[in-house]
């Protein structure tokens, strides 16, 4: 099979991320897949849902939209109580998978909230939210970290898609025009550990076998792993050996 780009079944499209790339949030990057690009923003606030009060607990929040000018066609701009079903779906999930490295007592009384904006769509931005995010996230939590404490992020967690192309081959890193022709499309979370933490899969042209399944998620360890190497030059030695640590 000859992709798009000319990829092998198995390579990942280039991917970038740049740490800091803005001045006010506690932590932020760009992330840029192929022609996906997404800027994820951590800020630090010091209060917790109701829910969490007198707990001792902090959370993470998230949210996710895109630009109106981020897909061939304008899409309308999402405001507070207008919020589309697959945004907020996306944005449960971002917030999901970052949590499952968490140790939400270490961050004590505090919200973290992950912004992930949408600045260029071309398939996997939410796969590439959550890869982003992971960066601006442990960048947050230094602001408060104190030395001799835990470290509030305990292991790496990043995400990719994978899926059965129109000819029916097993392909790692969809674009659109790939993801919308796929015979099945699967969005892949998974720890530093290589646990998985989510797998969100669909038969989109006809149903798929167990066998085409473990062959997808085969796939997706291949650029799970390139992903959090990626993450660890983001977060360079200043930052990357703190990420599970305990005292």
């Amino acid at each position: 099979m000859i992709r798009l780009d000319r990829r092998k079944n198995d390579q990942m499209r280039q991917t970038t991320i740049q740490r800091r790339y803005q001045k006010y949030p506690a932590g932020s990057a760009l992330i840029k897949v192929g022609n996906t690009k997404v800027i994820c923003a951590a800020t630090v606030e010091d209060r917790v849902p109701h829910f969490l009060k007198g707990s001792g607990e902090g959370w993470i929040t998230a949210e996710y939209s895109l630009l109106p000018s981020s897909t061939p066609e304008r899409v309308s701009r999402e405001t507070f109580g207008r919020v589309q079903g697959r945004s907020q779906e996306i944005q449960r999930l971002i917030g999901r998978a970052l949590r499952s490295v968490v140790d939400l007592k270490a961050i004590g009384e505090r919200t973290i909230a992950i912004d992930c904006d949408v600045i260029q769509a071309d398939g996997g931005t939410r796969t590439a939210s959550i890869t982003g995010a992971f960066v601006a996230l442990v960048e947050a939590c230094n602001t408060f970290y104190q030395k001799g404490g835990t470290f509030p992020v305990t292991d790496f967690v990043a995400a990719i898609s994978v899926g059965i192309s129109s000819t029916g081959e097993k392909i790692l890193d969809l674009c659109y025009e790939e993801d919308s022709t796929a015979i099945a499309d699967c969005n892949v979370v998974m720890s530093g550990f290589g646990e998985f933490i989510e797998i969100q899969t669909t038969g989109e042209k006809r149903p798929f076998s167990r066998s085409d399944l473990d062959e997808m998620l085969t796939l997706a360890e291949i650029g799970i792993d390139e992903l959090i190497s990626l993450q660890k030059d983001a977060l360079g030695s200043q930052l990357v050996w703190r990420v599970g640590r305990v005292g």
